[in-house]
């Protein structure tokens, strides 16, 4: 009986180490958490008024991408572009939306003829993106954030 006090003794003494709570470090918790981020992905794109029906993540996109295509095609439609040679090339507009919904272009890429042929391209796209109705920002875990993307313009003038 005395061997089997002085086991449960030592059991007890040895396994309060296993009831005591270890703190946690939030900066550590912090650090674990963004490392498992995926900050190159969003709970929502940006959207359009017209967009807000659209069930599914990727038609939420694809519907924004066409609304804004759309918008810059029918204000480029409504220029008199009028070249020398054919025109057949796909600008590529670098667009970033901020937090606000306010929509900036950070960089156009074209081929260098397309410049040289329409050398006011660059203006025009600018004032095409003028009139884009109210854009809602993107949203990552209940936050609004800047989403920044590529949007091709195809410009075929014969």
């Amino acid at each position: 009986m005395n061997r089997l006090a002085c086991f449960l003794l030592l059991v007890l003494l040895t396994a309060c180490d296993y009831f005591e709570k270890q703190k946690v470090n939030s900066e550590d918790l912090l650090m674990e958490e963004l490392q498992t981020f995926n900050w190159n992905d969003v709970d929502t794109y940006p959207t359009f008024n017209s967009c807000e029906t659209m069930t599914t993540k990727e038609d939420s996109r694809v519907c924004f991408q066409n609304t804004l295509l759309q918008h810059v095609n029918d204000y480029l439609g409504r220029q008199n572009i009028v070249v020398s040679e054919d025109v057949n090339d796909t600008i590529r507009l670098k667009l970033i939306i901020d937090t606000t919904g306010l929509l900036q272009i950070e960089d156009i890429t074209m081929k260098p003829e397309t410049r040289f042929l329409i050398p006011e391209i660059d203006s025009l796209l600018r004032q095409s993106l003028n009139g884009v109705p109210k854009i809602f920002p993107a949203i990552k875990r209940g936050q609004q954030v800047t989403t920044a993307f590529e949007l091709p313009v195809i410009v075929k003038i014969d």
